[in-house]
């Protein structure tokens, strides 16, 4: 899924002959035109989930402009309205747009001064409709964050968490810093038979060494000096629910040994107790790198690698789910703080390339921030700076790889019709896919 390019306007004028012209000038700059000789007729059509924008002239029989902009807020007030004054009715047009109004353009206007104000009005409408999908996408049970999106590999993560979500296995997660482990874990625990029940998780690299096997498997009262009472462990803690051990490999050997016993026979042993319990609980485990690499530098023991091995997910690092970014930072942005002037700052071009064309390390925690900074206006800023210290390989660069980008998503990843709509030979254009790392079969629609 991409940011919502829009190109809808609605537009409201009662003389005929301007009207129609005003229709074929925003159609040559491919903009699709719904023209209402009134108010009435308009209101007839449109609804508050229109995606596009209103341009309507002040002055008309029967309802006029303001009453026209009063009854759309009523719909939506987020849908912006652009009205057309004669000079004589600024004053009104400056009135409305105290009341809500976008903009407003004087006649006599050149073309370019409405044509300006329509793209400013689309973008922040786009970013609108794509904050009310997200809400309607993150409302769906067991989804969070991380898991949204519509590419090929966070659907086919989603089809196995839901296909798993139910059975007794023990599962190993991986995936790279920041891509979103957890919300795996949490995802399996809610969306399965043990929901009701706790979901604990626990980073085992944050447990003090000194005090890590009371942390997870609890002790008894007295069982070592400053011991003044019993200690429920996060083992115990977990019972009848599901367990997440996040950087497994972080744990020391010898705690190894005690989890493996949890893992195999399902009780603990808790520090000074006389015998084990039974616990029932499902046990999800993450890593901090490959395991088996772990497994062969003699981090972590075999027989625990294979024992958390039964079931292995992956998730996806946000350059493999790259047409899911638009979605992941919308929906970030929706829930970032908003600068003092309460206006979250326009997703402009550079914004649109900086979140497609960024490698993001970081993945989903580097994006969280990014949106952070960018809801406080503090990225449009450096985007810009960054632009001027880039040297023209490096923008021609940028622009080469937002064509084939855009072409690959209008096209569905049609290869031939990439090759006749770019006019380029094949070779050439699998050599600049590959420089870009775009991979046609992403783009094709299911």
């Amino acid at each position: 899924m991409d940011f919502p390019r829009l190109d809808a306007v609605a537009l409201i004028e009662d003389d005929v002959d301007f009207r129609t012209a005003l229709v074929e000038r925003l159609e040559l700059e491919n903009l699709t035109v719904h023209a209402f000789p009134s108010a009435e007729a308009a209101l007839a059509e449109i609804g508050g989930d229109f995606a596009g924008v209103i341009v309507t002239d002040l002055r008309m029989p029967g309802m006029d402009g303001r009453q026209l902009l009063t009854r759309l807020q009523a719909l939506d007030p987020a849908l912006p309205v652009i009205l057309i004054t004669g000079h004589g009715d600024i004053a009104e047009a400056v009135a409305a747009m105290t009341a809500g109004a976008y903009d407003f353009v004087a006649k006599p206007f050149a073309f370019e001064r409405l044509h300006e104000s329509l793209k400013r009005a689309l973008e922040k409408r786009s970013l609108v409709i794509d904050n009310r999908r997200l809400t309607a996408l993150s409302s769906e049970a067991g989804l969070e964050l991380p898991l949204l999106g519509n590419s090929r590999p966070i659907q086919r993560l989603r089809a196995t968490i839901s296909q798993i979500a139910d059975a007794r296995m023990d599962v190993l997660i991986e995936g790279e810093t920041g891509s979103g482990k957890e919300a795996v874990a949490r995802a399996l625990h809610y969306n399965g038979r043990r929901r009701p029940q706790p979901f604990v998780a626990v980073n085992c690299g944050a447990l003090p060494l000194e005090v890590i096997e009371s942390e997870l498997f609890g002790h008894e009262f007295g069982a070592f000096v400053g011991a003044t009472r019993r200690r429920v462990g996060h083992v115990e803690r977990s019972h009848n629910g599901t367990l997440f051990l996040d950087a497994v490999d972080t744990m020391p050997l010898s705690v190894q040994v005690k989890m493996l016993r949890v893992l195999e026979e399902r009780e603990i042993h808790p520090i000074g107790s006389d015998a084990p319990r039974v616990v029932d609980l499902r046990v999800l485990a993450s890593s901090t790198g490959d395991l088996s690499e772990a497994v062969a530098e003699g981090r972590v023991r075999e027989d625990l690698y294979y024992r958390l091995n039964a079931m292995r997910l992956r998730m996806p690092p946000l350059r493999e789910r790259r047409e899911d970014i638009p979605l992941l930072f919308a929906s970030l942005l929706a829930r970032a703080p908003i600068g003092p002037n309460g206006v979250t700052p326009m997703i402009t071009d550079e914004i649109r390339s900086r979140l497609l064309e960024s490698p993001w390390p970081g993945n989903i925690r580097e994006l969280s921030h990014f949106a952070q900074r960018f809801a406080l206006g503090l990225e449009n800023q450096n985007v810009e700076a960054d632009e001027q210290d880039n040297g023209l390989a490096e923008r021609v660069a940028c622009f080469e790889g937002r064509i084939l980008r855009d072409t690959l998503e209008v096209l569905g990843g049609d290869i031939a019709e990439t090759l006749l709509k770019l006019k380029i030979p094949r070779k050439t254009l699998y050599d600049k896919l590959k420089r870009h790392g775009l991979r046609p079969a992403d783009f094709r629609r299911q």
